[in-house]
């Protein structure tokens, strides 16, 4: 039986890495993109007839309708199960991609890549972490949220070549109806194999006093209304804004800022960038598991602001190197993915399991929002002035001040119900907690923990 429920433990973690591969199609809108406003140039019957400032707009209403849909799937995912969110998930994606296919319409465009793609996304990702989480101990935590969150990033390492090809060969409309129709069939049929452990069920690895002892441990399960109370959600929203934000401007236009440099193969950088995104959630993960959270994310984050000051020349330059554009692209990629590795860890390590779906989902809102003013930001200054060096100027600031904050972050809360006994493996001493708490619910906010600090 134990054999059984670990292996159900790896089948789930990789059938999400399998969903992700296929929701990750945004990371490749750039390339999209590029075939749009080849056609609103090149004009003619059936041509996009779109507003070149507005290009964007479906991919950033895209990253907003999926961040927001975070919260309805994840209260789904926590109530329901992970299978059933995950099915919705691939029929609001398949439907959205099935109905751009029929259109060049700017409108249309937007309801079906930006709101019905966009919630399709956010209900099959949303589905895909949790149970996976659920099947393994604390100790794996980053690891194995790197692997499924991996899977939406490395997509473009496929999707990418393979969307150029189906570009060339069937034109914009009919590769996104084998998109459609390809994804609807994928995500559906993986959804099946996404289930929670069973009740009562114990991680193998969890060698904790308190498992093995069998007695009850300090609690650390927030609902959702208690989370948004503690200021530490809102630093970590407002970080997560910009981690999030800045990579999402240059994944929104990476396609075509190295256009000047790679011509007809810069989807390569699409595809190169896809890998460092890919190996970010999974390297920060396991990064973070030793050395913890907040000394990892502010390190990305600084690392991420040197790269956008650096890109400046680079994007700016007549004739620059296409191996420094593809270097730029994978380092932007890893720092941008090791943000989607890094805080569904902080959001089960701060707040508990038992509302993590919510609880992440209200945080994720964090990455829609940036997404969305920074790729429109981005794209507006683009119009405007011929040039990112604006964007990139204020990307890299924004870092900094995000690398300040995740600093400040104060150690791990913890909660304390009524009944429990507090363990000393939490940081505390038996005369701490070594009596029943009487009172109903107890924040420890302000208790300095001595281990676990990320």
């Amino acid at each position: 039986m134990s054999e059984t429920i670990k292996n159900k433990g790896w089948i789930v973690t990789f059938a999400g890495t399998g969903i992700n591969l296929a929701l990750g199609i945004l990371y490749t809108w750039s390339i999209f993109k590029g075939a749009i406003e080849k056609s609103v140039k090149g004009g003619g019957e059936g041509a996009f007839n779109w507003d070149i400032a507005k290009l964007n707009d479906p991919y950033s209403v895209c990253c907003l309708c999926f961040a927001f849909s975070m919260i309805i799937a994840g209260k789904c995912q926590d109530k329901i199960g992970p299978r059933v969110t995950a099915f919705l998930g691939g029929i609001l994606v398949g439907l959205g991609l099935l109905l751009i296919s029929q259109t060049s319409n700017y409108f249309i465009w937007v309801i079906g890549f930006g709101v019905l793609a966009g919630a399709g996304i956010g209900f099959g990702y949303s589905a895909a972490t949790p149970p996976a989480l659920k099947w393994f101990p604390p100790s794996k935590t980053g690891l194995i949220a790197g692997l499924v969150v991996a899977g939406f990033g490395l997509a473009s390492v496929y999707i990418a070549p393979l969307s150029e090809y189906l570009l060339k060969t069937f034109g914009i409309h009919n590769s996104m109806l084998i998109f459609g129709i390809s994804f609807l069939i994928v995500v559906c049929g993986l959804s099946t194999l996404m289930v929670n452990p069973p009740a009562g069920y114990v991680p193998n690895g969890d060698d904790s006093s308190s498992s093995k002892k069998g007695k009850p441990a300090a609690q650390n399960d927030f609902s959702p209304s208690e989370m948004i109370k503690t200021p530490t959600f809102w630093i970590m929203w407002a970080i997560y804004f910009i981690g999030a934000g800045t990579g999402l401007m240059v994944i929104g236009s990476v396609a075509g800022m190295a256009k000047k440099s790679m011509g007809e193969a810069a989807f390569v950088a699409v595809a190169i960038m896809a890998i460092g995104n890919a190996g970010g959630r999974i390297l920060a993960g396991i990064v973070s598991d030793k050395v913890g959270r907040n000394v990892t994310l502010a390190g990305i984050l600084i690392f991420q602001a040197v790269l956008m000051l650096s890109a400046i020349p680079t994007m700016n330059a007549q004739e620059a190197s296409a191996i420094l554009v593809v270097l730029l692209a994978t380092f932007i990629g890893f720092n941008y993915g090791a943000n989607l590795s890094l805080f569904p860890s902080l959001t089960k390590d701060r707040w508990g399991l038992k509302s993590f779906g919510i609880n992440y989902g209200i945080l994720f809102t964090a990455w829609g929002v940036g997404g969305f003013v920074m790729s429109r930001m981005s794209q507006m200054l683009m119009a405007t002035t011929g040039s990112y060096t604006s964007s990139f100027v204020i990307a890299g600031i924004m870092l900094c001040v995000g690398a300040v904050l995740t600093m400040s972050l104060q150690p791990k809360t913890a909660k304390v119900t009524e009944g429990v006994i507090f363990q000393p493996q939490l940081g505390l001493t038996m005369a701490d907690g070594g009596e029943k708490v009487k009172k109903e619910t107890v924040n420890k906010e302000q208790i300095r923990e001595k281990i676990n600090r990320g």
